[in-house]
């Protein structure tokens, strides 16, 4: 039925109350599985991805942590904990420079928020500190034993594998990250590793053997970098970092058998790379003129090279130029595909593509331009890309279809077939017209009603307790509310919601009579009723959370046994009006029965 596809928004705060107290009490993995059980109730709360990326990170699941904070921002930018979420998560992962990012995203649009101004001085902290384990702790020995020697397995090299496409799905693998982690802590280990080669791949990456040939600019610095120390250390990395991007002597043996146009191409592609490498310095410094100008420069030079439109792309992304950006990206791709560019690079543009269309606010092509991105080359950052832009798409295309008349037009076709005793179709209209105006109480009291003609009783019930919240003084949804918890054989919440609608109109007649006739049940319903019927009322009321609050209550378990033992103790505790309502209540529910 239509109504099955509606959100649970009670059953999922109740996982979620549930998720939150094992979280309190240390079992993550129970807090996880009911904030998942929250999640497919209704999947539109971003509280409940806040939260499950939190026992997530605690857990030490930080890949998982970072796709639910994500989730989290898609579903609600304006949700600061989101980027508090993200920005731990990188963090935890030590990818330092995306972790500052989410950040300083945060700050931007929470500029006093403590969290995110604590989580980012840590970041940077630990991103300029020494990498951990490695620092002065008086640790004699190097990698292998030999002294002095700098563990080339620090946090550095995180960074290197970033930009590097060829090893950057690598930190997508767990297994390939955890021996990372180890080695991190002992280097030692390495021997046990060496079969590995992905592991081998890195450490010639980390010894200076590979260039990360990253097509992306690198992201403007928003604080002057943190100077090494005066050490020796300091002054080889660099010379590592130079020596791979000048082979010299390589450069010298092609040139010899080059006819001069050959050399001249050979010299123009070095001349675009340096001209690239001047344009990143202008981009990290925020001199986006400047870094476009040299960035052209390099295409002039070596126009087979989709890099560098890549890279302006980069550019009209960071200054919301996001057209020119869209069309750099697409051009890019185009010369990719006709240079035989690898197919890394070429997704990359894509879902830079992606990611300006979404800027703009046009979701369908972003999402279209994700699945040309997958079709070039599968990467799990843009498919959660995809996913959160597909949800937000969702939400936005609900909002379009909000309609005020068009609401109007389908709750007077559902009044007719209600008339005419066509439940379901009447259902089915109404809950068109909910989809139209999901703020309008009144069709959502139709909606209750007629879904219980139909037994929806937890379906009619979502609804007029959805009724209620948005007009709490909607005495006809109180009324409905009585009857529908009647129907469910919760007497003693039928009093109250009837009781509740007097309180706001005297005179109303529903609520009246709806209060006689359950005030009636309760007083005189076990005279009439069966041994098998009380029990299964008694059930119902002892599945209210509110009546098992109740009974474990000390003061009110001895008031039940002072009605056996003392009555007069008992008689004189039911003044107190509190108590009294409580064991009314009790009464009310069939737990416990009069004489």
């Amino acid at each position: 039925k239509g109504s099955n596809t509606m959100p649970n928004s009670e059953e999922a705060e109740q996982f979620k109350a549930a998720g939150n107290k094992a979280l309190q009490s240390g079992n993550l993995t129970e807090a996880i599985e009911n904030y998942t059980k929250a999640i497919n109730a209704d999947g539109t709360n971003h509280v409940y991805y806040s939260n499950r990326s939190a026992a997530y990170l605690k857990k030490g699941d930080a890949n998982n942590a970072l796709e639910d904070a994500l989730s989290t921002i898609a579903i609600n930018p304006e949700f600061s904990k989101g980027y508090s979420r993200k920005g731990a998560a990188l963090h935890t992962l030590k990818r330092y420079n995306d972790a500052i990012a989410a950040y300083e995203e945060g700050l931007a649009k929470f500029s006093n928020d403590a969290a995110l101004k604590k989580g980012l001085e840590e970041a940077k902290r630990d991103k300029d500190g020494p990498p951990r384990g490695f620092g002065g702790g008086g640790m004699g020995m190097g990698m292998g034993g030999m002294p002095g020697m700098a563990n080339p397995f620090g946090d550095q090299l995180m960074q290197k594998i970033l930009l590097n496409p060829k090893t950057r799905p690598y930190l997508n693998d767990k297994e390939f990250m955890a021996k990372i982690q180890k080695l991190q802590q002992d280097p030692n280990s390495l021997p046990q590793m060496l079969s590995d080669p992905k592991i081998m791949e890195v450490l010639g990456l980390a010894l200076g053997g590979d260039r990360d040939d990253d097509d992306e600019p690198p992201k403007p610095a928003t604080a002057p970098a943190a100077k090494p120390s005066s050490s020796n250390g300091g002054t080889k990395t660099e010379a590592k970092k130079e020596e791979p991007q000048a082979p010299e002597e390589e450069e010298e043996e092609d040139l010899s058998q080059l006819s001069p146009a050959e050399r001249k191409k050979k010299e123009d592609q070095k001349a675009a790379v340096i001209c690239k490498q001047r344009g990143n310095e202008l981009y990290k410094s925020k001199k986006f003129d400047e870094a476009l100008a040299a960035y052209d420069e390099a295409i002039e030079l070596d126009p087979t090279n989709m890099t560098f439109v890549n890279n302006k792309a980069a550019v009209y992304f960071t200054s919301k130029k996001f057209d020119e950006c869209i069309e750099a990206c697409i051009k890019a791709v185009e010369i990719g595909k006709a240079n035989m560019a690898p197919f890394e690079e070429r997704a990359k543009a894509y879902t830079r593509c992606a990611k300006a269309y979404q800027k703009k606010g046009d979701l369908a092509k972003a999402i279209e331009m994700c699945k040309e991105a997958q079709l070039e080359n599968y990467d799990k950052t843009t498919e959660r890309l995809m996913k959160n832009m597909e949800l937000e798409k969702k939400k936005a295309d609900a909002a379009a279809y909000h309609d005020d008349d068009k609401a109007e037009e389908a709750k007077q076709r559902g009044n007719d077939h209600f008339r005419n005793k066509n439940w379901g179709d009447a259902v089915k209209e109404y809950e068109e017209a909910v989809k139209r105006a999901p703020t309008n109480a009144p069709i959502r009291n139709n909606l209750a009603a007629a879904l219980c003609k139909v037994m929806d009783f937890n379906g009619a019930k979502r609804n007029i307790e959805k009724a209620i919240e948005l007009d709490p003084k909607y005495v006809k949804a109180w009324a409905r509310k009585g009857d529908i918890e009647v129907l469910m054989k919760e007497n003693h919440k039928a009093l109250e919601s009837y009781k509740a609608g007097l309180a706001i109109d005297s005179t109303n007649a529903a609520c009246k009579e709806g209060l006689r006739k359950v005030t009636a049940m309760i007083n005189y319903g076990n005279a009439t009723m069966t041994e098998e019927e009380k029990q299964e009322r008694a059930r119902h009321g002892m599945a209210d959370p509110e009546i098992q609050s109740i009974l474990q209550d000390p003061v009110i378990q001895q008031i039940l046994r002072d009605f056996n033992e003392n009555p007069q103790a008992a008689n004189q505790a039911m003044s107190d009006p509190t108590i009294r309502a409580k064991i009314e209540k009790l009464i009310a529910s069939g737990v416990v029965q009069t004489a």
